[in-house]
């Protein structure tokens, strides 16, 4: 299974958008500075994750969110395919 899954730095508030096979692991990742786009604005917080049926689709939608907007974004975590309470 893959997700696409959306982070939030508690710096800035800014947001990251990713996927990932296990969100929960890759944001352990992103917090211990693994990541070096976002390693610069640690803590980050796990706020979205959405249900991918395949490598191609996840990537096709980490694209489409990477484009979105801050106002798109929120209502998508604040939305209904948000799985985000399955990983914390």
């Amino acid at each position: 299974m893959f997700y696409v899954y959306i982070i939030r730095s508690e710096i800035d508030n800014s947001f990251y958008k990713g996927y990932s096979e296990n969100p929960a692991q890759r944001l352990i990742q992103h917090n211990n500075k693994e990541s070096h786009y976002t390693s610069s604005k640690v803590p980050w917080r796990l706020v979205y994750v959405e249900l991918m049926s395949s490598k191609r689709e996840a990537l096709i939608r980490e694209r489409n969110l990477k484009k979105a907007t801050r106002e798109r974004l929120r209502a998508l975590i604040a939305g209904p395919k948000n799985i985000v309470g399955q990983f914390l």
